[in-house]
């Protein structure tokens, strides 16, 4: 089973994307960042007091339709106003997109918050924005033989950086807590996301409490994209390490500003 996850970056450089997804041979595909826009397609903009980004208006459709037949989960963390290549404004939903191959039983599926509730905003905030977590079971009978719970979340983002801090430990625990809770007993957990954490973060240590190893540790995970000298953002932790057959933060393609995080058990 092949499990992949990236932060889109709201599909900003779709093109390479779209290009890279069809072909990634993924059973399971963990997707952040991914965009909604009811009665939309095309290009957006975003905008908050730091930044201004292009967007899909709708990353979530544009997927679905590149991944025909795959099970497509969508989960809003909040949402809030783009504009569109005429000027016009819209209210874009935010969240996580987990995409399952057809020959990928799913069992059954869960979601929650590890920050904060859903918003609507008028204006985007910069930090302390709501952070939703996905979660789903799948059955793997062909290779591994087990379930496999695959849990995914787009971590908080802080203008001050990417320290521990009170709101990172309280999401640590409430994140710890949903893993317990959406598991079963004998399943392979992996858990992935951009947690935009520093390698040696409080986090992994309430993690190794439930049972999960870092597979990233201190590799850069940012492509040419991000400018910033901190490298670190995306992780991948597995339940079980001796079920790895393969981990690779791939440096190409870059369809983000993100590397891509490949797991094969």
């Amino acid at each position: 089973m092949r499990i992949v996850s990236v932060n889109a970056w709201g599909g900003a450089r779709y093109d390479d994307l779209a290009a890279w997804l069809p072909e990634s041979k993924a059973d399971v595909v963990c997707l952040q960042e991914v965009t909604r826009t009811a009665d939309l397609g095309g290009w957006t903009s975003f905008e908050d007091a730091d930044r201004s980004l292009p967007q899909r208006a709708n990353l979530y459709d544009d997927v679905r339709a590149l991944l025909p037949g795959h099970t497509a989960l969508f989960v809003a963390s909040d949402a809030g106003p783009v504009t569109d290549p005429e000027g016009r404004r819209h209210h874009q939903d935010f969240g996580l997109g987990t995409f399952v191959a057809p020959q990928v039983p799913v069992l059954g599926t869960a979601e929650g918050f590890v920050h904060g509730a859903f918003t609507d905003h008028d204006e985007w905030e910069v930090s302390e924005r709501p952070r939703a977590v996905q979660g789903l079971r799948v059955a793997d009978p062909v290779v591994t033989g087990r379930t496999v719970c695959v849990v995914q979340l787009h971590g908080l983002r802080d203008s001050a950086g990417k320290g521990d801090t009170p709101a990172r430990q309280a999401q640590a625990e409430r994140l710890a807590a949903f893993v317990e809770a959406t598991r079963a007993d004998g399943d392979l957990v992996v858990v992935a996301g951009d947690l935009n954490l520093l390698p040696g973060s409080a986090t992994f240590g309430v993690l190794r409490e439930v049972g999960l190893t870092d597979l990233v540790g201190t590799a850069d995970t940012r492509t040419a994209a991000y400018p910033k000298p901190v490298r670190h953002a995306g992780y991948l932790l597995v339940s079980d390490p001796g079920a790895v057959a393969d981990f690779a933060v791939l440096e190409a393609p870059e369809v983000s500003d993100h590397r891509i995080l490949a797991l094969t058990l």
